[in-house]
């Protein structure tokens, strides 16, 4: 779900409202999900994706696809 929504953000052509709070509450799951993520683990800047979600798969130990299926879920 988060993976799919940042992929689309542009082609959606949501406002930076909407961005923000969709963002913030997917923030909000992962971090009920995984009590050891802060909010810099999940600052999302643009052009910086591959580089948020290696850094979360090296702290929460899980593979790029493990990762990218814990996303969805939520």
């Amino acid at each position: 779900m988060i993976l799919k929504f940042i992929n689309n953000l542009k082609p959606k052509m949501m406002n930076k409202t909407e961005v923000k709070g969709n963002w913030n509450e997917q923030k909000g799951k992962l971090k009920q999900k995984f009590a050891i993520l802060t909010d810099n683990d999940l600052m999302f800047a643009e052009g910086k994706k591959d580089e948020m979600f290696g850094k979360l798969q090296i702290k929460l130990g899980k593979t790029k696809e493990e990762l990218y299926k814990i996303i969805l879920d939520l």
